[in-house]
């Protein structure tokens, strides 16, 4: 299979599991209290709303090709959120969080039922083509979620940290935030980044395979 089938292939779990993402925040914050993200009209599940030119497409694509399909990175329009009009902001910033990474966990699921679904039906034209884009569903979810969950303020992870430290331990915690993207940046350039996500990685698809008896 050559860069461009692996792209076309690709595309749909990538753009679906970089801008639902973003979409779950929005949903979650309106229930929670905060209607920033409805107000500026990111409360949606079309893709189109979340997409950025830069992250959502062309960065997918380069790393995408370059990488042979070995590797996947990107990031939407971040939903807008103000914690502080949530009805309860310290705990209620938990579910906001946590509701990116758990919708991955639901697309990586999905994704590999349609894998298994490829795998097991007789093969025909169409199941080497649903087979790579379950796999790339699985695979980009995956990233995203362990991605997300690290302890670093502004990813999901970080935010989740602050709303369980207690008080004092949460606000200077917090105030790591403008930083947080030079450390992620520090962490991938020396490699320590995928030497933390990478044994996560296999022990996630190894459940994921396990669960649906790939």
């Amino acid at each position: 299979m050559n860069a461009i089938q692996t792209l076309a292939i690709s595309a749909l779990p990538i753009v679906f599991a970089i801008t639902l993402h973003e979409a779950a925040h929005g949903y979650a914050a309106r229930h929670f209290g905060d209607l920033t993200a409805h107000q500026a009209g990111r409360i949606s599940l079309n893709p189109l709303r979340h997409v950025d030119a830069v992250g959502t497409v062309i960065v997918p694509a380069v790393i995408l090709m370059l990488s042979a399909g070995n590797f996947l990175f990107g990031w939407a329009k971040p939903v807008p959120v103000n914690f502080g009009r949530l009805r309860n902001p310290k705990r209620d910033m938990f579910w906001v969080a946590a509701a990116g990474p758990g919708v991955n966990l639901l697309m990586a699921i999905g994704w590999g039922l349609l894998l298994k679904a490829a795998v097991d039906m007789p093969p025909h034209a169409y199941s080497q083509a649903m087979a790579e884009m379950g796999r790339v569903g699985v695979n980009i979810n995956a990233v995203l979620m362990l991605l997300n969950l690290l302890p670093l303020p502004p990813l999901d992870g970080g935010r989740i940290a602050v709303s369980l430290l207690p008080h004092r331990l949460a606000w200077q915690f917090a105030r790591l935030e403008p930083y947080g993207m030079f450390i992620l940046l520090a962490l991938l350039f020396t490699g320590l980044l995928e030497a933390i996500l990478g044994p996560l990685l296999g022990l996630f698809l190894m459940l994921i395979k396990s669960l649906l008896g790939l």
